[in-house]
């Protein structure tokens, strides 16, 4: 099969085209004929060497995958051969990711993909929403009523995040950098905006709580906002967020009696740890989106797989507001 790969570490220019063996089946996996992917920043912090989390060279990267059932292992029940799949479940260390012809995956790492979206355009959602469900859903705990802020609410966690809050009768506030972005975010049902660069942290604490802070943050930025996160935060509100590699003064959280939790979505992958909660959270993407309540944000320029390098420097450019889409070469996509 082809396969783009990289054989080591840096910029975009590293992928290569390339033909390895078919891989088979084994117990308790379905092959699958992929059909589209995503771009996710983890994907650009493997290929830099930043996360060194992914497969051995030559590596094929890349988690979020749709296509069609064209192989079944022993043991695996509910899946079928010509099944419509979406999910994340390679791409990291042992696991040979989707940019390839074919994609091996345990099958609880995968489920059927919904009817209300094309399969494309359902790839891009597994990665960003088992992250946005863990985060509000799960670790965050949110509940019917509260009034949650999500940092970055039109990027690739962020708009999904946005959604679930809004699913589950909570009031959401995001932030968000531009007019353009603030009216997007509107769509996917934010009730309160911030224009961050306009609007310091004290200033939309008192506009949306009264002063009283949110009683949960999910950061989906990192850096400073982070640090922004402690700030707007209740007495014994929680804070979740997808990027803590950073240092930061823990005594707001002392003074204000915070839980931070951090979620890391790779860990399932790694370790084979909690793979049941892995199907049952891909399962509910399916149900909101056949439901309505779930849609993903597209990129204004998608790609083929054999244009994986442009995605990435899309991608570090900054301009992609949305989802990167990654179509099979023998596709076209949305």
């Amino acid at each position: 099969m082809q396969a783009f790969v990289i054989n080591r570490h840096g910029g975009p220019e590293v992928f290569d085209a390339t033909s390895v063996p078919d891989p088979q089946a084994g117990p308790g996996e379905v092959r699958i004929r992929v059909q589209a992917s995503s771009v996710n920043p983890l994907e650009i912090k493997m290929r830099s060497g930043l996360v060194q989390a992914g497969p051995d060279f030559p590596a094929i990267l890349n988690g979020d995958v749709g296509g069609i059932v064209d192989q079944i292992g022993d043991g695996v029940k509910g899946l079928a051969e010509g099944d419509a799949v979406i999910g994340w479940a390679g791409g990291v260390r042992g696991h040979p990711g989707a940019l390839a012809d074919f994609m091996v995956a345990d099958a609880r790492l995968v489920t059927q993909a919904p009817n209300r979206l094309p399969l494309e355009q359902s790839a891009v959602l597994p990665l960003v929403f088992l992250t946005a469900w863990s985060a509000v859903m799960d670790r965050g705990a949110l509940q019917p009523g509260e009034h949650v802020l999500i940092h970055g609410g039109t990027g690739g966690v962020g708009h999904v995040a946005v959604q679930l809050a809004k699913a589950r009768g909570a009031r959401v506030a995001t932030t968000v950098s531009s007019l353009e972005k603030a009216d997007i975010a509107r769509g996917l049902g934010a009730d309160d905006i911030i224009l961050y660069p306009l609007e310091p942290v004290a200033g939309y604490v008192e506009r949306l709580t009264g002063g009283a802070g949110f009683p949960l943050i999910f950061d989906t930025v990192g850096g400073s906002c982070l640090d922004a996160s402690f700030e707007a935060a209740a007495i014994s509100g929680r804070v979740c967020s997808i990027n803590t590699r950073s240092s930061h003064d823990l005594s707001p959280l002392h003074a204000r009696n915070l839980s931070l939790h951090v979620i890391f979505r790779l860990l399932p992958l790694l370790y084979g740890l909690e793979l049941e909660q892995h199907s049952r959270i891909l399962r509910n993407l399916t149900k909101m989106v056949d439901d309505g309540t779930l849609r993903p944000l597209l990129a204004e320029r998608h790609f083929r797989f054999a244009e994986i390098a442009d995605a990435h420097r899309y991608f570090e450019s900054g301009q992609a507001v949305g989802k990167i889409l990654l179509t099979h070469n023998g596709t076209d996509g949305p």
